[in-house]
């Protein structure tokens, strides 16, 4: 129980959170962190990607999608759930573009359905997992918040549709929401909680020198210092605790109506750009195996500079990173290691 604004005035208030998609990669951590800080969660998943092993024994798992409307009614209902974190998607850039009604269907029309039981129940309170993608690839060296959107493919649109659905969604009844825009996550708090798909750049790595090929990195002649694209990792550990911070503001930080709060979007990044040259180079002091990276033609419309203004994030949810690129590929390598041993 905590003190907190409910609908009839202030009083005790039993808070339960709906974490969809709360058995991936990304959403074990946040379900981790929630649930070992004292809050009483639910996860939803419909274990297309999502592992049971990785949630806490305590946490009840409802096998199932958001587009299941009467599923989410009776979850809500029965879980007398009081605010959403909403993770479930489809998430990998190429398949959108070779499937992009499916993507749209999926996480958009997953999210509508969503915001249409959250409404119905009254459920004031929902975090939305965006993503950079919704800035396409910017001509700036730093990417605020206020940084022109322009998604250069179908899962970046139906991120920014998912931004544009979840703020009409809480002026149309009164829902208090904030969304996440991540950057580039890797890393594990945990080694049977690590990313197993081949997917992102360090597992990708990791897979070509498992198999005993030599890395890629596609372009070496960007205007970088060392001619390699520059990104923004976040640890995902660090992420999870931001969804915890968004959580704590909506439920603790309330003064007034929930309302008040408005909507709120924040990048979650280190502010910090590490180039794929150096990441390449990390992961073969880490895995001890420095084979040569092959230099590949660039991809077409990948940005130089993708890097996040990460203070809005302090000073409206007092979080920042507090882990570095190092102690993500290393952790991310216990947990690669712990797959091939038949861990996960």
């Amino acid at each position: 129980m905590r003190i907190g604004r409910t609908g009839t005035g202030i009083g005790l208030t039993p808070m339960t959170w709906l974490i969809t998609g709360g058995a991936g990669y990304i959403g074990a951590h946040v379900t981790q962190a929630m649930a070992g800080a004292g809050e009483r969660v639910v996860v939803l998943d419909d274990l297309s990607a999502g592992v049971p092993g990785r949630l806490p024994g305590e946490v009840p798992l409802v096998r199932g999608s958001s587009l299941d409307a009467a599923l989410l009614k009776r979850v809500l209902a029965e879980h007398a759930v009081t605010g959403v974190v909403h993770l479930a998607a489809r998430k990998q850039v190429a398949e959108s573009v070779a499937q992009p009604a499916r993507y749209y269907q999926e996480n958009v029309g997953g999210l509508a359905t969503l915001l249409e039981a959250v409404a119905e129940a009254g459920v004031r309170r929902l975090v939305f997992s965006s993503s950079a993608a919704v800035y396409g690839n910017p001509d700036v060296a730093v990417i605020t918040e206020d940084t022109p959107c322009a998604p250069v493919d179908p899962y970046g649109e139906t991120k920014l549709a998912g931004e544009w659905l979840v703020r009409a969604a809480g002026r149309a009844h009164g829902i208090a929401t904030t969304c996440l825009r991540y950057f580039n996550v890797a890393g594990a708090a945990a080694p049977e909680l690590a990313d197993t798909g081949v997917f992102n750049v360090v597992p990708m790595v990791f897979d070509r020198l498992s198999r005993g090929e030599a890395p890629r990195i596609l372009g070496d002649d960007h205007p970088t210092p060392d001619g390699t694209c520059v990104r923004d990792y976040v640890h995902v550990a660090d992420l999870a605790d931001a969804h915890l911070a968004a959580v704590r503001r909506l439920t603790e930080g309330a003064t007034g109506d929930l309302v008040d709060l408005g909507d709120l979007t924040v990048n979650i990044g280190r502010g910090e750009g590490v180039s794929v040259r150096e990441l390449v180079t990390l992961i073969g002091e880490v895995t001890g195996d420095r084979t040569a990276a092959v230099v590949e033609p660039r991809r077409e419309g990948d940005a130089a500079y993708a890097v996040a203004s990460a203070g809005l994030a302090g000073r409206e949810l007092g979080w920042v990173a507090r882990r570095g690129v190092r102690e993500m590929v290393e952790s991310a390598w216990e947990g690669w290691e712990f797959s091939l041993g038949g861990g996960a």
